[in-house]
């Protein structure tokens, strides 16, 4: 029988071994060595010949990925490893690391129990290290770390034993403080989540060289740090690799450390879902019961030319098996499901048997899923939907260049977009112009680049187009909104919201999904006075509708349309039809025609969205332009170069250290000015700087700009170039 095929025969009996099942991911910045590591365990598994350096990229499947070095797409890999003479199923899942593509990692959370973080020793904890520990952690999934790359402090940097242990310790000190700071916010998590190396939940090594070790494997082996330097320091790392290979010190953490899923489930479930914890489906999930209904999440689809749509995701109950007929939350009716498998790296492995409770399937059949849907064999309240902690900030257009290929394109946008929740497609059927909306240049470059390589659609694309977001500076006077047949009158009056609010809202904490009392709450907690927070009556993006209406008869049966009016002045603000953020807004009175037929939508609408608009001009409604943090790492020689960069586009320059023999410069910039800054740094500091930027939300753009940037985008989006004349602030 082949290694393979034995491997997959072990994978079969574990299932069915709560206890044994490990459900983790492996997460980091970019760069730090996630998927070198991965390769690394897989190799101790048996599964990839055991090369002299761990660096086949067996994760990264496609081409792309390949090409350029990053991971771009979520991998996941099942394999099996034997600790304290017991084997463990262990599925595993390598995210990418690049900013762009962090909707990825925040899925992959939903479907693990344990994150391993992986951090460079030479870099430390960088921005996107803090972004993946937040990730894991709002999903309630256990971290421990690694620290990578120890070899570079060793052989570059010549560090001594007392010098090395300092830098692991203030890495260690880093990624803790940022747990700590996370988990004290959070009431359930009542034991210390904190990474130590005395309890075994950190680890040190090479991924490259495929030498790790770690406290129990030092007192197993009788390895210290003076052994390590000196190995390294002779070159002999296979003797490393021999004496303490990689894979069993990162295999025995994860297997001795991270929760199963019978420990996971019940803090988890009541986390991620907040359907009625009395009944029995709930029962079903805590007690990762086979028997029990089914219910599976869908945290990552991809294509398969051969089988189609794949979903992957976690078993919480019951078990998944071949030809049952299940609900996908969200839609009508009900799908079938085709088969049922596990994946080895970047081959799906189809099973003759069920999938149950507690594992990670790949699934076929399954086509009204997307990614973060619930799946059940009864319709129930689905799982909270997956938060994305970043929002598109650049915009292409894309066109097919032979119009024969419309219907292709426009079909495999529709797929782009249940692939990846974090990638906005509008597609115009008229013009034939399709916006796809992303996190960067990078995730749009690649999702082009994908459909011209992968479905052999020729395309041609724009510019980049950055998205401005409009907001209210202050609280506007009472403005009235007027149907067209005068019937009909609306008072409202808008002020801007608290960013803590804005950011409760932005995190899923405060929706109009869950229990009023628990909304109520958290808003509170985020700062909104109690009267006001009694009263919302809707949410859409990051605004509020408070209704602070008395006894108006009808409002009641005309709120929909209310809503409806609200939230089409707030996708398309007074300024440059930008999307409004940040605002609340107040319903003071109404006076409502009593006959049903004078208050329908065409009198409502207008009349609502005329209120609106004009209370967002009374409150000097301003755009907001998307700001990136910078962190630049560059020789001291290129630091005035490098530090001139970022100023030269609008940005600021908030702190410069030293840090090893590079100086590291972080600031902030405009996401607009930072199109194309990837070849200007490299030709300012000839190729020797390495950067990486992060979203940081919005920010009010200068005055000088306003009017220009304004009519800018009016000017592109076909519409009037004069500004109403009650703008006269700008």
């Amino acid at each position: 029988m082949g290694r393979r095929k034995k491997i997959v025969q072990e994978c079969e009996e574990l299932m069915d071994e709560p206890e044994q099942i490990r459900n983790i991911a492996i997460a980091a910045h970019v760069d730090h060595g996630k998927t070198t590591l991965t390769d690394n365990l897989l190799a101790g598994a048996g599964m990839i010949a055991d090369a002299d350096e761990a660096t086949q990229l067996v994760m990264d499947t496609e081409e792309d990925e390949q090409e350029r070095g990053i991971t771009i797409d979520a991998a996941n890999v099942s394999m099996t490893h034997e600790y304290e003479e017991e084997n463990h199923l262990i599925n595993l899942i390598d995210t990418p690391g690049h900013v762009d593509f962090g909707g990825d990692v925040t899925r992959a959370m939903r479907a693990v129990d344990g994150a391993l973080v992986v951090v460079d020793a030479v870099e430390g904890a960088m921005p996107q290290t803090e972004t993946v520990v937040r990730q894991a952690l709002r999903e309630g999934v256990k971290p421990a770390l690694f620290i990578n790359k120890v070899d570079r402090l060793i052989s570059e940097l010549q560090e001594g034993p007392e010098e090395m242990q300092q830098r692991l310790q203030d890495v260690i000190g880093d990624v803790n403080e940022l747990i700590r700071g996370m988990t004290e916010e959070m009431d359930d998590i009542t034991e210390d989540w904190t990474v130590s190396v005395e309890e075994g939940t950190v680890g040190f090594g090479s991924a490259l060289y495929k030498w790790g070790v770690s406290l129990p494997s030092m007192q197993r082996t009788g390895m210290s740090f003076a052994d390590i330097i000196e190995l390294e320091q002779d070159h002999k790392r296979q003797e490393l690799h021999e004496r303490t290979p990689l894979s069993n010190v990162v295999l025995d953490m994860v297997a001795e450390h991270f929760p199963n899923p019978l420990k996971a489930q019940p803090f988890r479930i009541p986390r991620i879902w907040r359907g009625d914890d009395q009944s029995e489906i709930a029962e079903d999930m805590r007690t990762v019961n086979r028997e029990g209904d089914i219910v599976f999440m869908a945290t990552d689809i991809g294509m398969d030319p051969h089988a189609g749509e794949i979903v992957t995701g976690r078993v919480f109950s019951g078990t998944l098996e071949k030809g049952q007929e299940l609900y996908v939350s969200g839609t009508a009716g009900k799908n079938r499901v085709q088969s049922v498998g596990i994946y080895m790296g970047g081959e799906r492995e189809e099973l003759d048997r069920g999938v149950p409770a507690g594992n990670i399937a790949a699934v076929t059949g399954l086509k009204d899923a997307i990614a973060g849907s619930t799946v059940s064999d009864k319709e129930m309240t689905p799982f909270e939907s997956i938060e994305h902690i970043s929002e598109p900030v650049i915009t292409k257009s894309v066109e097919a260049k032979s119009m024969d290929d419309l219907p292709k394109l426009i079909k495999t946008l529709q797929q782009v977009a249940k692939e990846d929740p974090t990638i906005r497609v509008e597609i115009n059927e008229d013009t034939g112009e399709h916006l796809i909306s992303g996190q960067g240049e990078l995730h749009l470059e690649v999702i082009t680049q994908r459909i011209q390589k992968n479905q052999g659609i020729p395309v041609q694309t724009g510019e980049p187009i950055v998205v401005y977001r409009e907001q209210p500076q202050e609280a506007s006077r009472e403005v009235e909104g007027v149907s067209p047949n005068r019937h009909n009158k609306f008072y409202i009056t808008i002020e801007p919201l608290s960013e803590d609010i804005v950011e409760t809202i932005q995190l899923g904490e405060a929706s109009m999904s869950m229990p009023e009392l628990e909304r109520r709450e958290a808003l509170q907690d985020a700062g909104m006075d109690k009267d006001t927070s009694q009263n919302v009556e809707h949410i859409h993006g990051t605004n509020v509708l408070i209704d602070d209406t008395k006894g108006i008869q009808h409002l009641n049966e005309t709120m929909e349309l209310v809503i409806e009016g609200l939230e089409e002045a707030l996708n398309d603000g007074p300024l440059a039809a930008e999307p409004v953020q940040g605002s609340l807004l107040r319903l003071h009175d109404a006076r409502l025609h009593e006959d049903t037929i004078h208050r329908g939508p065409a009198q409502v609408i207008p009349a609502v969205r005329d209120a609106v608009h004009r209370s967002l001009i009374d409150g000097e409604v301003r755009l907001l332009e998307p700001i990136q943090d910078v962190r630049i790492d560059v020789p001291s020689e290129h630091m005035g170069d490098a530090s001139g960069e970022i100023q030269g586009r609008r940005g600021r320059v908030d702190d410069m250290y030293q840090e090893g023999d590079l100086m590291v410069i972080e600031g902030i910039a405009p996401v607009e000015e930072m199109i194309g800054f990837s070849s200007d740094i490299r030709s300012a500091t000839e190729g020797r700087a390495s950067w990486n930027t992060e979203n940081a939300g919005f920010r009010v753009l200068v005055d000088n700009l306003q009017r220009e940037k304004i009519m800018e985008i009016r000017e592109r989006k076909g519409m009037k170039l004069e500004l109403p004349q009650s703008i006269d602030y700008i």
